[in-house]
């Protein structure tokens, strides 16, 4: 049978009034009357109490044997430098707390709100939140006179339960309010993908709990930099953020100048430094720092970047100082860091470190569905940019969205890449309407783009004439998701995404390779081509 166990601070004035006379009986004492309840139990109670007041506590434990022998009443002495500093207050109960054996199986807790100092109800309060107590809240008080003097020692009871989702109104609230901070980080726009939303409902929960870390990887263009400041702008109106928002390309940086942009340096640090200069690091104390293509470091700052997360703190270049800072990291790549880790690029300790929250950010190619709603996007922003509403035809917009979501469409540069295609057809657009003409001039535009010259003939020259259409097409399009991806397996997932859960034992990069090889091609091939591009 469950045992309800009561825990409580003694209330040295209320609890104390009266004091040993036998008009006691006659007053409201919080403690007694908790254990006057007729619907509510209490098997056991735990009195928190100073050393000074045993006394009190003696006589609070034989005046509830006479009203409720079966309570078993426990003394637990606490010890309060000051009952009113807060840090000493919280730093007790939550020794107390931490020391208690629970056993949420067996008992169920009430947590007595109404006894003790103001800021011993708040540190309660914030413990059974944080859930240091397992226990709802229980608050009592008199009745009122006119509601019946015979039941004034014994007062009232009200039972608090933290668990908000109990509460309909409250689980209402903070269900919208969760889906506006998930439009917030997609910018409003309604995509459509499944993998995409459940991947920002996640980060949502996460950037709103955790300072750790995120890696967001992804192709160029695919949005990790927008989706960083939304985090940002997000953690900002939640006020978990205070400082600013910094961004770093980690590729624009390069030898002593890269150490001195990101630690900053002192005067005289080395020849040209005329005078101190902060660095971005301590620029972000307080904010969020966004470091984008970080595989691009080199070892020494890799270095001390490890450092900075670890402990907030670093010597800036020259100084024999430290400095400090502390930020929200988010970082983001293109590389296969897991592999660059293995060939010695990349150092494993600090692939650990911002490895604990990592999201890969699907391509435009991979989120088709989501044209049409970044189409309207991409409007709204040229219209907020250039104050003026450009908008299709109905014949337009459909031309254009049945190019935009075909296999035709590659869309190499993904989300950046179609920002400029709407820009170009609205700066082109006459008397804010897009016409099936510019339509066709820009499909027409990204086809040169994406297919002149021909991935297949630049790959092998003359032998690519020799490919029938099809073959040619098919080629193409299995290049484009190759340069697209961090690596061979993660290719071949994509490329064969659908038949690859009907094997019992999928090998994508087994089957990629093999395809590749049919043409004379290789991975390195491929990507040394891309480079070359």
């Amino acid at each position: 049978m469950r045992k309800t166990v009561a825990i409580g601070m003694l209330g040295t004035v209320l609890d104390a009034v009266g004091g040993g006379s036998p008009q006691r009986w006659k007053k409201w004492r919080p403690t007694i009357g908790l254990c006057q309840q007729k619907d509510l139990v209490v098997d056991r109670l735990e009195v928190l109490h100073e050393a000074r007041h045993r006394r009190l506590f003696t006589q609070i434990q034989q005046d509830i044997a006479q009203v409720s022998p079966a309570i078993e009443v426990r003394s637990v002495e606490i010890a309060f430098r000051d009952p009113w500093d807060f840090e000493d207050v919280y730093a007790a109960l939550h020794d107390f707390a931490q020391g208690y054996a629970f056993d949420p199986e067996t008992e169920d807790y009430l947590i007595h709100i109404t006894t003790g100092t103001h800021v011993a109800q708040i540190c309660w309060f914030l413990l059974a939140e944080a859930r240091y107590l397992p226990a709802k809240l229980v608050q009592t008080a008199p009745l009122r006179r006119s509601e019946g003097e015979e039941r004034d020692a014994a007062g009232n009871y009200t039972l608090i339960d933290l668990d908000l989702s109990r509460y309909d109104k409250i689980a209402t609230r903070f269900a919208r309010e969760q889906a506006d901070t998930v439009s917030l980080l997609k910018a409003g726009i309604a995509t459509r993908n499944t993998r995409f939303n459940r991947m920002i409902e996640q980060m949502e929960r996460v950037a709103v709990r955790s300072k750790a870390p995120m890696l967001l990887c992804g192709p160029t263009g695919a949005g990790k930099s927008f989706l960083a400041r939304r985090v940002y702008a997000m953690k900002k109106a939640r006020h978990q953020l205070t400082g600013r928002f910094v961004e770093v390309n980690c590729a624009t940086l390069r030898g002593d100048s890269a150490m001195s942009a990101l630690f900053g340096h002192v005067k005289g640090a080395f020849t040209g430094a005329q005078n101190d200069r902060p660095g971005l690091l301590r620029s972000a104390d307080g904010g969020l720092l966004f470091l984008d293509e970080i595989g691009e470091l080199g070892p020494d700052e890799q270095a001390m970047l490890l450092k900075v997360i670890e402990e907030k703190r670093f010597f800036p270049l020259g100084s024999d100082r430290e400095a400090e800072s502390d930020f929200q990291l988010i970082a983001g790549t293109v590389r296969d860091l897991r592999q660059w880790v293995n060939e010695g690029k990349f150092r494993e300790d600090l692939y650990a470190r911002i490895n604990l929250w990592t999201y890969t950010l699907p391509s435009l190619a991979e989120r088709r569905e989501d044209l049409e709603p970044n189409l309207d996007f991409e409007l709204d922003r040229v219209a907020r940019e250039h104050g003026e509403q450009v908008r299709f035809n109905a014949e337009a917009r459909r031309a254009y969205l049945a190019f935009a979501t075909s296999t035709e469409a590659r869309w190499v540069g993904n989300f950046r890449e179609l920002s400029a295609s709407v820009t170009r057809m609205a700066t082109l657009a006459d008397k804010g309407r897009i016409t099936g003409e510019g339509v066709t001039e820009e499909i027409l535009r990204l086809r040169q783009a994406w297919s002149d010259p021909g991935e297949a003939t630049t790959l092998f020259g003359d032998q690519g004439e020799g490919l029938d259409l099809f073959d040619r097409l098919q080629l193409e399009g299995v290049i484009a998701i190759c340069r697209q991806s961090r690596s061979l397996s993660d290719a071949g997932r994509r490329l064969f995404g659908i038949s690859r859960q009907e094997k019992a034992k999928s090998n994508d990069a087994d089957r990629l390779r093999k395809y590749l090889a049919r043409y004379n091609l290789s991975w390195p091939s491929i990507q040394v081509s891309s480079e070359q591009a």
